[in-house]
C-alpha cells in the first residue's frame, strides 16, 4: 500500500510519517519511508536544494514549470527505488509526492491557469514519467499563519542553512499553497484523499499523538 502524507510547509509530515511507521510496524507490517525531495540522494534533489536557498533568485524569478521539472526529476531519478520498495513493503509511506509538485508549482499561478497546469503536470509525473498513484493520500489541514510558526520549531536541516527556505518564508504564498491543496482534496485527485485536522476548534494544535490516531482511523485497512 502506497500512503502519501501532504500538507504544507511545517504541518508535521515528517513526524507524521515516523509516526505511522512505528504504528505499521507495530502491528507486524514490513514498513519504510521515503521522503522528498531526497536530498543528498539525486542529482534532482541537489537542484532543488540551491533552488529553495534563492540559487536561482527569488520566488517569482522562476516559473512554475521550471521548479515543476526539478521536483518532477528528482521522483523520476528515484522511479527504481519507489518501486522496489513498494515492491518489498507492505506499507510504503511517501513524505511529500506528487501532489506536494501540484501544490506548490500551482499555488504560484493565476486560478485560471492552475486546472490546465495541474493536468499537465500530473500528466507528466504519472504517465510520462511513469509514477505509480498513492493508494491513499493523508492531508496535514493547518493554516498557513500556524504553520510557518511551526517551521521555525524545525532542526537544522542538511539542504538549507536558513530557519526558512523560499517557499516557507513567505506566509501569503504557503496560504495559496493550501487553496491547491483543498482543491486536490475536494477532487480525491490521483488518490483517495482523507483530510486531517490538525487545529482543535479553539485553534490550538493537536498534540502530535492525537494527529496520529485520526490518521490511524483513516486507514481501516491497515487496522485489521
Amino acid at each position: 500500500m502506497l500512503i502519501a502524507i501532504e500538507g504544507i510547509d511545517g504541518s508535521g509530515k515528517g513526524t507524521q510519517s515516523a509516526l505511522l511507521k512505528e504504528k505499521c510496524e507495530s502491528r507486524g507490517m514490513h514498513t519504510e519511508i521515503l521522503s522528498f525531495p531526497r536530498y543528498g540522494q539525486t542529482l534532482f534533489a541537489k537542484c532543488v536544494a540551491a533552488y529553495l536557498n534563492g540559487e536561482f533568485g527569488d520566488l517569482a524569478s522562476v516559473s512554475p514549470q521550471s521548479a515543476a521539472l526539478l521536483y518532477a526529476g528528482d521522483r523520476f531519478e528515484s522511479l527504481s527505488t519507489i518501486t522496489q520498495l513498494a515492491q518489498s513493503h507492505e506499507v510504503l509511506i511517501l513524505d511529500r509526492y506528487v501532489a506536494s509538485n501540484l501544490a506548490h508549482q500551482a499555488a504560484k499561478m493565476d486560478d485560471d491557469d492552475r486546472q490546465e497546469f495541474i493536468a499537465w503536470l500530473s500528466h507528466m509525473e504519472y504517465e510520462v514519467f511513469g509514477l505509480p498513484r498513492a493508494d491513499l493520500t493523508l492531508y496535514l489541514d493547518m493554516p498557513a499563519e500556524i504553520a510557518a510558526q511551526q517551521v521555525f520549531k524545525k532542526k537544522q536541516r542538511a539542504y538549507t542553512t536558513q530557519a526558512a527556505d523560499l517557499h516557507e518564508q513567505d506566509i501569503t504564498y504557503l496560504a495559496r499553497c493550501r487553496e491547491v491543496y483543498q482543491f486536490l482534496v475536494q477532487r480525491n485527485a490521483d488518490s483517495i484523499w482523507v483530510p486531517i485536522q490538525c487545529l482543535r476548534p479553539d485553534g490550538t494544535i493537536f498534540p502530535a499523538s492525537e494527529i496520529h490516531r485520526l490518521i490511524w482511523d483513516a486507514i481501516p485497512p491497515l487496522r485489521h
